[in-house]
């Protein structure tokens, strides 16, 4: 996106419409914003993989709910292999963000926290290879030499998402998996850097095997000093508990908030609370009440609501101190703190 591109009128209204709601539902009506009381992180979000929004905008209205910090993936297999694209793509998104900030304080929208414009001084990036790209990163010199250079970026905070995914969406082999997982791993190592993990089990797989897997790396190779955040956790408190163990952050997103996803919200309840996460890995994961839009960085509001809600329910933890933990585990896995 080029800076002569910046939203106009209409674009920077439908931010929140006549009414100044930040927030509306699938069939256009207003959302209330979750009560937040401090800063919140989206430590993962995509911003290159939007159908329905532009990115400047949705960095926009993340300021304006209340997010201060948003790890954005990038995969060199899949987000394209020029570097200095992708970095001058992402500095334009900001750039532009920041004027639709200005524009909607100007206009009086009112942002949830003060100083929205924070929010674009702490978008960093991770950077690896998703599984799907597995056996093109293992084969391809040009896919390296993308990520090492995405890695020297001033943005970035890490190597990710990286792991194993089983599920019926990859028809990657196993073995080319667990070698681009295990290199990345290494990586990590080699450059004090910590890592985000997509693992991702075979449909009704009761034995959990992507992340027995992925636990067994992890404990031959080592956990990076610098953190490990298991990204998008879907599964149980079971098969949660080997990660925790060994350290891993945690992240729970908008499937925590969908009427079956019991087993996710008993695991949101029982992580330790140095550990857990909030993340919207938006596009996808839409929280509950807004199913049926595309999903935004904007909407971890309600994702760090719903883990807070089911921790205080459980008696873990009193609201407060859940928002306060989501933000400080993630300020050290980003190493701001």
């Amino acid at each position: 996106m080029s800076k002569k591109h910046r939203l106009k009128g209409s674009e920077l209204a439908a931010l929140t419409r006549e009414d100044g709601s930040l927030f509306h539902d699938a069939k256009g009506r207003p959302v209330e914003l979750p009560k937040a009381t401090g800063p919140i992180a989206d430590t993962h979000g995509h911003l290159t993989h939007f159908h329905a929004y532009n990115p400047a905008g949705a960095l926009a209205r993340a300021a304006m709910a209340g997010v201060r910090l948003l790890g954005v993936p990038i995969d060199p297999t899949d987000d394209g292999r020029d570097p200095a694209w992708l970095a001058g793509a992402l500095e334009d998104w900001v750039d532009n963000a920041a004027a639709c900030i200005d524009e909607l304080l100007a206009w009086g929208v009112s942002p949830t926290l003060s100083r929205p414009h924070e929010l674009l001084e702490n978008v960093r990036v991770w950077a690896g290879v998703h599984p799907y790209g597995a056996a093109d990163f293992n084969a391809s010199a040009e896919a390296h030499r993308a990520l090492d250079e995405l890695l020297s970026s001033p943005r970035a905070v890490g190597v990710g998402e990286i792991g194993l995914d089983y599920g019926p969406y990859n028809q990657t082999d196993p073995r080319e998996q667990k070698k681009a997982f295990e290199e990345q791993l290494r990586l990590a190592h080699e450059l004090n850097l910590p890592v985000e993990l997509h693992i991702r089990d075979a449909e009704g797989d009761e034995t959990a095997a992507a992340h027995v897997d992925a636990a067994r790396i992890l404990e031959r190779v080592g956990v990076p000093p610098a953190g490990c955040d298991l990204h998008c956790y879907t599964s149980n408190v079971q098969v949660m508990q080997p990660y925790v163990e060994m350290g891993c952050f945690v992240a729970f997103g908008g499937a925590a908030t969908f009427p079956r996803s019991e087993d996710i919200r008993d695991a949101a309840a029982a992580c330790p609370q140095n550990l857990v996460l909030s993340e919207t890995d938006s596009p996808y994961m839409t929280p509950v009440p807004l199913r049926g839009l595309e999903c935004e960085p904007a909407m971890v509001v309600f994702n760090a609501e719903l883990v807070a809600t089911v921790r205080e329910e459980a008696g873990v933890s009193h609201r407060d101190d859940t928002y306060a933990a989501l933000w400080g585990n993630a300020l050290r896995l980003f190493g701001i703190a």
